[in-house]
């Protein structure tokens, strides 16, 4: 376990900056850099023929003009749906992005990125493996060294086997009071928990253990300035400018 040492960011754009563009798309990163940010984290997950693309839920309803399952579909079939109308008009047109296409933005924009493994059910290590291989071979050395991360083990441990030098880092809603040996087990860095469910003995213990605390998704300065003071190390917020103005002088 090690990861804490790390100089990761306070405060890391959820999905983008989900609150001032539609999440997961590429005017959503421009949106996020824009703000000043400096890392963001969005979610990977592959279409019916293997490609990864930026998506977070099993299904396309919510954030696209798409139906049904997102792995019942193509890669071409996908890049034929609005992921942007839903969230206004300025935004309509844009694409469900490709993992390639994103990399490739974060290098011009400077970005750092923690990528969340989101695979279909029953696709967990297809999805781990393909995702940390791509971003293996294609994350340019201009940006920090990526995180990914998942609450599915079974993708972390693809992920470990296809590319071990990518750091992982293990989504929780709540600690487990098993989480020692799931972390040991997977080789994490880090463990990202639902920011409610996190209290100070908590954190200090998996501090201590050498993880990098990552707690999401905080939208309120206060809440992030208690958690940063526990030793939380980043912060995932949908609207990282409103918590940046109140970090003062300290970077995001």
């Amino acid at each position: 376990m090690a990861g804490a040492a790390r100089d990761w960011p306070r405060v890391i754009g959820h999905r983008g900056a989900a609150q001032a563009a539609p999440e997961n798309t590429l005017a959503g990163f421009r949106k996020a850099a824009a703000l000043g940010v400096g890392w963001v984290e969005f979610d990977v997950r592959l279409s019916r023929d293997g490609q990864a693309i930026v998506l977070h839920d099993d299904t396309l309803e919510r954030t696209t003009t798409g139906r049904g399952e997102a792995a019942a579909l193509d890669f071409a079939e996908l890049r034929r749906l609005d992921a942007g109308a839903w969230f206004g008009p300025a935004f309509r047109g844009e694409r469900v992005p490709g993992l390639e296409e994103t990399i490739a933005l974060l290098a011009e924009l400077g970005l750092g990125a923690v990528i969340e493994l989101k695979p279909a059910p029953g696709a967990e290590a297809a999805t781990g493996g393909r995702v940390a291989a791509l971003v293996a071979e294609r994350w340019p050395d201009v940006l920090p060294a990526p995180l990914l991360s998942s609450f599915k083990p079974a993708a972390l441990a693809a992920a470990r086997s296809a590319a071990p030098a990518i750091e992982r880092a293990l989504l929780v809603e709540t600690v487990p009071p098993s989480w020692r040996a799931q972390v040991e087990a997977l080789g994490c860095a880090g463990l990202h928990a639902e920011q409610r469910q996190l209290e100070h003995d908590t954190v200090a213990a998996l501090t201590a253990a050498g993880l990098a605390v990552f707690a999401y998704t905080v939208n309120q300065p206060e809440r992030a300035r208690t958690l940063w003071s526990w030793g939380v190390a980043a912060v995932f917020s949908d609207c990282p400018d409103r918590l940046a103005a109140g970090l003062g002088a300290h970077p995001i």
